[in-house]
């Protein structure tokens, strides 16, 4: 599996663009999020080679600005889209992107398979967030736009979903207002839930981030636009 970080407000590639917001290839064909600017998306995309008419799914964490802003951009280039979205963005924007896109699937509270071995944690609140899972033989992998709900709430509501493991966790912590030690216990419970390898990145923090390297050591994969992770 292999994760490709396209947008984002850390830079790991000095030739790429970096504002606020997230957005990431799963392999060659999903694309989680789209970030705040689509314009700085797809120029990104393309610089790391990716063909936006070649996508096949696009998923949407939630509707905050930050993840959905490239939207349009996306679908502007590529019509045969299967779109995943919380029932969390406006019913009038579900309504114009069933008009640009092939098919349209509304993601509502409930856990449920999107394909093969893709998964939606369902919408969680606050915000109206889904996360995504993707299911190895023997653990899983999440990937999170926000973690509005609570990374660790995610967490454990990803390993119930597929009775396995999480081994590695990867997106937006949103731990960037909190204090040392509510990151200290986060840290402490994501090790205690068996997740080995994190990314913390976008709305994560820098002192989160600082405190994840430090406890995570050579389990810490940095994030930041233009990073690629073989995992």
């Amino acid at each position: 599996m292999r994760f490709s970080i396209v947008f984002d407000n850390y830079k790991a590639n000095e030739k790429l663009e970096s504002f606020w917001g997230f957005s990431c290839m799963i392999n060659d064909d999903f694309l989680f999020d789209t970030g705040s600017n689509g314009r700085a998306l797809v120029r990104n995309m393309v610089k790391m080679r990716f063909d936006i008419e070649r996508l096949k799914y696009l998923f949407i964490s939630h509707p905050h600005w930050d993840h959905i802003g490239g939207i349009d951009s996306v679908v502007d280039i590529n019509r045969n889209l299967t779109l995943f979205l919380p029932d969390s963005l406006s019913q009038l924007y579900i309504r114009d992107l069933k008009t640009l896109s092939k098919e349209v699937k509304i993601i509502n509270e409930y856990p449920r398979k999107l394909f093969e071995n893709f998964y939606t944690t369902g919408v969680m609140h606050p915000v109206g967030e889904q996360s995504l899972i993707i299911e190895e033989e023997d653990f899983g992998i999440v990937v999170v736009g926000c973690s509005h709900p609570g990374i660790t709430n995610i967490v454990k509501r990803s390993k119930e979903i597929i009775n396995k493991p999480i081994l590695y966790a990867i997106g937006g912590f949103h731990l960037f207002r909190s204090k040392e030690e509510e990151i200290i216990e986060i840290v402490k419970e994501m090790k205690n839930l068996g997740v080995e390898y994190v990314t913390p990145t976008h709305c994560s923090g820098d002192l989160a981030i600082e405190m994840f390297k430090e406890e995570y050591g050579e389990n810490y994969i940095p994030g930041g636009v233009g990073r690629i992770i073989e995992f």
